[in-house]
């Protein structure tokens, strides 16, 4: 489909991260005029997970086949419940619903991701066209299925050096220039550590669901040793050119034993890993040109992370709107959905390594 003359598309996007803060819903606005993509974030929401929701997920990746499959209908009707409310709530008319999904399962080195929440389903709840199922088709074509969102920072963020979002995990993602210097290069991101579903899940062992502006963390002591034994786990040390991508499973297998090892105070261990984060960050992008860094995910109003990654890197924090800090990610999956939609590639080899970029999502009609 050709990218010139203007069109408009209206989606509800949804995302939910790994660090289970909840559900963002928003209803974007997109504008292509001669190639050149326009959005705004008309209303955004953010459900937060029942107690009851939040175990199910957590718990689903060790339960049996059929209440693997059961999970993935019922979320499918609570996300179309949501879609339905939301639209009620708000008078809105919407060209169709973007999903990315909950993921359960994201191996890519076992061609393997799984984001639960069946698209059929939202379709047939909310009377609505829904895409998702974004990451499957890179995975099988050899790709890590993640990160999905640097098309978008391509397309709707292109005034910032780098676009670095601080959810569940934090990524990256920016232009590599090209070898002769002609030309706008190849979009780079990648996966740089775990954010929030390692400090969250800290906070719950004192009774918060996170830590407001990095409150404990300041008061915390930085341990050095576990902090020495963090930087020093291997993928830190993979090629910063290389398809990179984390999972819950690979905080379970990494990360946890060595918080456990210490077993320190909630305040120390905040402490710590917000120095971890903060190095990983500046390792990723201090040796390139010093520019602007576009800031957006929870972590973002983490006051003392902030401060924490101002201090260790060398290029300018800009942190927008807190709208755009919150939705950003609904934003770029119902934008990857208007890509589908127009069979225009939403998936970067560049980013994933697989064999070729590709136009991912499965599309459920009603």
């Amino acid at each position: 489909m050709s990218n010139t003359g203007f069109t408009e598309y209206k989606v509800i996007g949804l995302m939910s991260g790994t660090s289970l803060d909840g559900v963002d819903i928003a209803f974007c606005r997109f504008t292509i005029n001669d190639s050149k993509w326009t959005y705004t974030i008309e209303v955004g929401e953010t459900i937060a997970y029942s107690t009851e929701w939040k175990k199910s997920l957590l718990a689903l990746e060790n339960t049996d086949a059929f209440t693997f499959e059961q999970t993935h209908v019922e979320y499918g009707f609570y996300l179309g419940e949501l879609v339905a409310n939301f639209i009620q709530k708000h008078n809105i008319t919407a060209d169709f619903v973007s999903s990315h999904g909950h993921t359960i399962f994201h191996q890519p080195t076992k061609k393997l991701t799984v984001q639960i929440g069946a698209g059929s389903v939202i379709a047939a709840k909310c009377n609505l066209p829904v895409v998702c199922d974004f990451r499957s088709l890179d995975v099988a074509l050899g790709g890590q299925g993640a990160p999905l969102v640097p098309i978008g920072d391509k397309l709707l963020f292109e005034n910032f050096d780098f676009c670095l979002n601080l959810g569940g995990f934090a990524n990256i993602s920016y232009n590599l220039p090209s070898p002769n210097g002609e030309g706008e290069g190849v979009r780079h991101a990648f996966d740089i550590c775990p954010v929030n579903i390692v400090m969250n899940a800290i906070c719950a062992t004192v009774g918060k669901e996170y830590d407001n502006e990095g409150e404990l963390a300041s008061n915390g002591k930085l341990n050095q040793l576990l902090l020495n034994e963090l930087n020093q786990l291997p993928f830190y040390h993979l090629a910063l050119n290389s398809p990179k991508s984390l999972g819950k499973e690979w905080v379970l297998k990494n990360i946890q034993p060595l918080l456990q090892k210490y077993n320190l105070a909630a305040a120390d261990v905040l402490r710590t890993f917000c120095e971890h984060v903060s190095l990983q960050i500046a390792a990723s992008i201090n040796d390139k040109k010093q520019g602007e860094v576009f800031v957006t995910g929870g972590g973002a109003f983490n006051t003392f992370l902030m401060e924490c990654i101002q201090k260790h890197t060398v290029h300018q924090l800009i942190v927008p709107a807190k709208k755009i800090i919150e939705f950003k990610e609904a934003l770029i999956f119902a934008f990857l959905g208007v890509l589908r939609m127009r069979n225009e590639v939403n998936c970067l080899k560049s980013v994933t390594g697989a064999t070729n970029d590709n136009c991912g999502g499965a599309v459920y009609y009603n």
